[in-house]
């Protein structure tokens, strides 16, 4: 987003960008940049233009990587997803897909939701499993699972009358994941939908860690909500529990996401359901 410093990178002048600019919004008949103040951005159509190109960019390095070999196999993986999926949700089936292929590589971002598709639009990512909400006309995408979405708090955390209703959690303190994660983004579009926010609880506190949150809540300092996955091990070994909240959305769904329409919309299909 700034002609100067594209020109630096690409060893040329700061005119010859602009012309390149030109040549290829004329040849499209519109235009992709605008200036708001002195600060440049893309029109929709810059931004249509960037996504298509970026798809079409990291498709060709695959497709030449894949015909330079004599017999195209899959060796190596770049893929995301998200903390609750990677950390509680991924692990079983990643390592029956190695034992089963024993030849790829692989490399694995843990991140929460809107890092992955930042990552995913540049072309640093073949794909993402997410959790949380993303534009769905923007991504070609696949459910992958659907988990259980749950409150909870210390097993013998004391509530001064128990709660049925997002509205009667207002007196708690709230432990939430970070901004950009999926998990909270499902609190706070419940919250919404009952004109509600984090910041009509009585506290709340930002963990970018699921451990962390945890023992935060295992501790009394307050209750939080999650997916089920997250959780299993301290329900079942009587450090948590459920707090069933009746108008707290119950499940949500994962997904396998990609770059809308690459060329390699089969191959990951593919390796969604090897994993």
């Amino acid at each position: 987003m700034n002609f100067t410093k594209a020109a630096e990178e690409l060893c040329i002048t700061q005119p010859a960008v602009s012309q390149h600019i030109k040549i290829l919004e004329d040849d499209y008949k519109t235009r992709f940049f605008s200036y708001k103040g002195k600060k440049l951005t893309l029109t929709t159509a810059g931004e249509l233009f960037y996504k298509t190109l970026s798809t079409i960019t990291y498709d060709d390095q695959l497709l030449r990587k894949e015909l330079l070999q004599d017999s195209p196999t899959i060796d190596h993986l770049s893929f995301g997803a998200t903390r609750t999926i990677g950390e509680f949700y991924l692990p079983d089936k990643l390592i029956h897909f190695l034992e089963e292929h024993p030849s790829i590589q692989i490399s694995m971002n843990v991140e929460n939701t809107t890092s992955l598709l930042e990552k995913l639009q540049k072309g640093e990512l073949d794909f993402a499993l997410v959790e949380g909400y993303f534009p769905k006309t923007e991504y070609s995408f696949i459910p992958y699972a659907r988990e259980n979405y749950i409150c909870v708090a210390a097993f013998d955390y004391s509530f001064e009358q128990e709660p049925h209703l997002l509205e009667d959690l207002l007196n708690e303190t709230m432990i939430v994941r970070e901004k950009g994660s999926g998990t909270r983004d499902i609190l706070e579009k419940n919250l919404e939908e009952k004109n509600l926010s984090l910041n009509d609880f009585h506290r709340h506190f930002e963990i970018g860690n699921i451990r962390v949150l945890k023992e935060l809540v295992f501790n009394h300092l307050g209750i939080t909500t999650l997916y089920e996955a997250a959780v299993t091990k301290e329900l079942s070994r009587g450090q948590l529990r459920k707090i069933e909240i009746e108008d707290l959305q119950k499940t949500h769904d994962f997904y396998f996401v990609w770059r809308k329409n690459s060329i390699f919309s089969d191959f990951y299909r593919r390796i969604a359901q090897m994993l």
